[in-house]
């Protein structure tokens, strides 16, 4: 490992390691009471918005989604390593569809003590939309797939700052629509996107 990954890495790790240790107590506090306010609203969106992935005829049975319990030390910060000749890609998905992605770059961090590298994504479709023009898409799976969480994987959604550090929370993953509703067509996540771990946050498999 190189001297300028080593010093990211370990920023990283004693980052992670301020915010679970309980140092910070306010900044704790308030980024839990954060989560669980996104998650609330979550909740009422999915059981009455029109927009809503949960079908109709079970929305009245949808009792809210299920998580993981909050861990900070799943909030990490990763190195940014952008691809100077990005190739495009198809990717897989649960249907037919193809959509088109940019393979952006790579994201290396450490996590529980082990060092680990995912792939991220830019959807070239949303690209310049307004309010995506900083959106990065990264896909996963772990040793939770198919048992606690989704078999399919799970995603987050990034955003970039300008420098070569981005913020990874693992609270914040997600599962693709078609958990809830077999009409959705979602990316799945490429096999080298794989974590040799259980990531033990974020949102639990969905409960028909």
């Amino acid at each position: 490992m190189n001297a300028s990954l080593y010093k990211i890495l370990t920023v990283g790790l004693i980052l992670s390691t301020f915010f679970a240790s309980g140092q910070d107590f306010t900044s704790k506090k308030e980024y839990l009471s954060a989560l669980k306010k996104e998650r609330d609203e979550k909740d009422r969106e999915f059981a009455n918005s029109e927009k809503s992935p949960i079908a109709p005829d079970q929305k009245a049975v949808f009792k809210g989604l299920r998580y993981f319990k909050p861990d900070i030390s799943y909030r990490v910060m990763a190195k940014l390593e952008i691809f100077s000749n990005p190739d495009t890609i198809k990717m897989v998905t649960t249907t037919d569809r193809r959509p088109l992605y940019l393979v952006f770059g790579e994201v290396r961090f450490s996590l529980k003590n082990k060092e680990f590298i995912l792939t991220v994504f830019r959807n070239i479709d949303l690209m310049t939309k307004p309010g995506y023009e900083s959106y990065l898409f990264l896909p996963f799976t772990d040793l939770t797939s198919g048992d606690d969480s989704y078999g399919g994987g799970r995603y987050i959604d990034l955003q970039l700052s300008g420098g070569d550090l981005i913020e990874i929370d693992f609270n914040r993953a997600y599962n693709p629509y078609c958990v809830y509703n077999k009409k959705y067509s979602c990316p799945v996540p490429p096999d080298g996107n794989f974590l040799n771990t259980e990531i033990k946050a974020g949102e639990k498999d969905y409960a028909h």
